[in-house]
């Protein structure tokens, strides 16, 4: 099992409930592809560096989690097509 981290930006026009049930949907996916959610920092309402369609700040989330080599491919292709999530970015994290 390998260690990644995913990292999610999330439209800041989304309502709280919205927000909570696109990242509850996220660790979904990473579960239902073999995955383990380790661990989930909020980050809260940031600046983006540039404009997203039309957007200047976002929500930020990040997930660790231990899958095998597949899953996140799976993940991301599933995110992609997310409603309110404006940028992700999945990477393998170094064995220390």
């Amino acid at each position: 099992m390998n260690k990644y981290e995913l990292a999610v930006v999330v439209s800041a026009k989304a309502e709280d409930d919205v927000r909570v049930s696109t990242i509850e949907k996220v660790k979904e996916y990473i579960t239902r592809f073999g995955g383990t959610v380790t661990n989930v920092d909020e980050w809260g309402k940031k600046r983006l560096a540039y404009e997203i369609q039309k957007m200047k700040e976002g929500f930020y989330y990040f997930i660790q989690f231990e899958a095998d080599a597949a899953c996140p491919g799976e993940v991301e292709s599933n995110i992609r097509i997310m409603e309110n999530v404006v940028r992700y970015l999945c990477v393998r994290q170094d064995e220390e």
